[in-house]
């Protein structure tokens, strides 16, 4: 109880210090896709197609569940992602960019249930050691990141490539398990490194619903992705740790040192 209490006040906190500086936040969200954001006036944001999308839906104190099935896009900034390899057990609903606006990732990505996905996927070399290729979304660049990511992996010790290969997958038209939300495999904008070596919180969860944390992916091998704009769910209390996902946004303001946590 006092670990979920304290989940609470951190998620509390964080909005009311976002409250204050919300033009911060839609300045790294537009900079972090300049090839579809145009700009924001403080209470939307603005694509090039002119389609204005409100950054906030009116409504505070949210629990933890409504932040995650129905957030506004100011929501999705409410827990700060720790950068780096200083690694600490996140705290209970500590997520740090597992909420997720579906509408505003679908409206940049498309909808894989149209078809609007797998023709912008893009062939990306994983590990030239292993000969093997996956296919990420050309959108936002996504598979020349993902490319930049495996050029940068081949240079780790020999020792790590197990962790990494073969890979689990990129894209996949799916929700999430247990849930109507899609996974972000589903806009090609993610990755599963070596499920061999992956824990998943669903895979920890005891009879009482405690969620013990685990983890087996090297921690160089998170610095690799977040250089390049990937969050790594180790980080999160409902832990994935052999996924990786674009978030550009998430991976900028945390190099800000913003939201304070």
């Amino acid at each position: 109880m006092r670990a979920c209490a304290t989940a609470l006040l951190l998620i509390a906190s964080l909005m009311a210090a976002r409250a204050d500086d919300v033009g911060t936040i839609l300045d790294v969200l537009v900079a972090a896709y300049p090839d579809h954001l145009t700009g924001h006036d403080g209470k939307d944001v603005i694509w090039k197609d002119g389609t204005r999308m409100p950054a906030s839906d009116g409504r505070s104190g949210k629990s933890f569940d409504q932040l995650l099935y129905a957030p506004s896009l100011l929501d999705q900034f409410a827990i700060s992602y720790p950068l780096g390899t200083e690694l600490h057990r996140p705290a209970v609903n500590e997520d740090p960019g597992r909420i997720r606006n579906e509408a505003f990732f679908r409206k940049m990505y498309g909808d894989c249930r149209r078809g609007e996905v797998s023709p912008r996927l893009k062939p990306v070399p994983w590990l030239a050691k292993s000969g093997t290729t996956v296919k990420a979304t050309g959108i936002n660049g996504v598979n020349e990141r993902l490319a930049a990511v495996a050029r940068d992996l081949e240079a780790l010790p020999d020792a790590m490539t197990k962790y990494i290969v073969p890979s689990a997958g990129v894209y996949n038209c799916r929700p999430i398990a247990g849930t109507e939300r899609m996974s972000v495999h589903a806009y090609g904008a993610a990755i599963d490194l070596n499920a061999a070596f992956g824990e998943y919180w669903l895979w920890a969860k005891g009879k009482s619903g405690d969620i013990a944390w685990k983890n087996r992916i090297p921690l160089a091998i998170v610095d690799v992705f977040e250089r390049h704009g990937f969050i790594w769910g180790g980080k999160w209390y409902h832990f994935d740790t052999f996924h990786f996902e674009y978030r550009p946004e998430i991976i900028a303001l945390a190099k800000r040192g913003w939201p304070k946590r």
